[in-house]
Formats: structure tokens, C-alpha cells, sequence
């Protein structure tokens, strides 16, 4: 299965966007600083295929996918009838590993994905280790018992974050109760401009 393992702060400096979910100082200083030594003296305006393909890094690197991967997210959503930013957002928020990131069962999405992979997550009852498997709106997702004895984990469930409109979650058992929006969130990139990436 593949996936990114290279260092994810230079993604967070990169897209400008903490992607790594903490807190610190320093993260939040260095997110306002161009990476590289000569970067300031490097750096120009953005045509508008550089504006449209650094979205769709930032999207990439936000939910953690893969080129291929998603060129076949956008392949689909396009085939599909209704808004494209919004069927967009849908995708990529009921995959499982970012669905049990929003349920606070992981700090992070790199940590859901890896709950995922490692078979610590059931959906309705059934073992899955498909990060990107689509969620349906119904579906329970469930966090093995294994994995809560972890001080960590224990400790992440026990606190009351604040859950976004279209889950639901009580004690470690979530559910998706109708498919995301984009009023739902805040989006760090425009949809807009990836879909045009996409159309040239």
C-alpha cells in the first residue's frame, strides 16, 4: 500500500498548513516561513496552472493521498451528477482514515491511517484495513478494544472535542449520519481550482 514516509513538517511548511495537528510553538512560526535557504529570493507570482496545482498538492497533502490515487478520486466525482466541489469534499471526508480523525480516535490523520491499516478499526462490526474505503452514510465505525487500553488513546477519549455536523460518536462507536458538506468545514484549498487542474 502506498503512501508518503518521507518528513511531513516540510509538507507543513510546504502547503503552509498543519497538517500534523500540533500545537507548538515552532510549528506555528515555521508555517509562516518559506521553505529553503534562497526561497524569499526565489519565489515569484503564481501563474494560474502553479495556483491550481499547488491546491491540489495542499489537497493531497492534507488527507494524505497519493497522486494516482487521487487522479482516480477526481476521474470519479467527475462522473458523477451534481456539484463537483461538493461531491469532491464528500470523497475525501468518508474515507475511513479521515472519518476516524474526526471522531477524535486518533491525534492525526497519519495515525488514523495507520489504526486503520494495522486492523484497529471495525466498520458494523467487520474488520477493515482499507484506509481509503468509502464510509456510507449508516455505517458504525469502531474503535478496537486492543487499541483504547493505550494511555494515550484512553486519554484522547476521554476528552469532549468538538465533533464536526455529519458524525455523531458516543463513547468509541461513530457514525456517519449524512455526507459532509462544504459549509461543514473550513477547506484549506479551493476546490475550485483543483477541478480546473483537472478539466485542462
Amino acid at each position: 500500500m502506498a503512501r508518503y514516509t518521507g518528513p511531513k513538517h516540510k509538507l507543513a511548511r510546504r502547503e503552509g498548513v498543519n497538517i500534523l495537528d500540533k500545537n507548538s510553538k515552532t510549528l506555528q512560526r515555521r508555517l509562516t516561513l518559506i521553505p529553503g535557504v534562497h526561497a524569499k529570493a526565489r519565489r515569484k507570482k503564481l501563474s494560474e496552472f502553479g495556483l491550481q496545482l499547488r491546491a491540489k498538492q495542499k489537497a493531497k497533502n492534507v488527507y494524505g493521498i497519493l497522486e494516482r490515487q487521487f487522479k482516480n478520486l477526481m476521474t470519479s466525482v467527475a462522473k458523477k451528477r451534481g456539484n463537483t466541489a461538493e461531491l469532491l469534499i464528500a470523497s475525501l471526508e468518508t474515507r475511513l482514515d479521515n472519518l476516524v480523525y474526526r471522531l477524535h480516535f486518533a491525534k492525526t490523520r497519519f495515525q488514523s491511517r495507520q489504526f486503520v491499516s494495522h486492523g484497529h478499526i471495525r466498520v458494523n462490526g467487520k474488520k477493515v484495513t482499507i484506509p481509503s474505503f468509502a464510509v456510507k452514510v449508516g455505517d458504525l465505525i469502531e474503535l478496537d478494544s486492543k487499541i483504547q487500553a493505550y494511555t494515550e488513546i484512553a486519554n484522547l477519549l476521554k476528552e469532549e472535542l468538538p465533533l464536526v455536523p455529519f458524525v455523531e460518536k458516543k463513547a468509541t462507536v461513530g457514525k456517519l449520519i449524512r455526507m459532509p458538506q462544504i459549509g461543514d468545514l473550513e477547506v484549506p484549498f479551493d476546490t475550485q481550482l483543483i477541478i480546473e487542474y483537472y478539466s485542462r
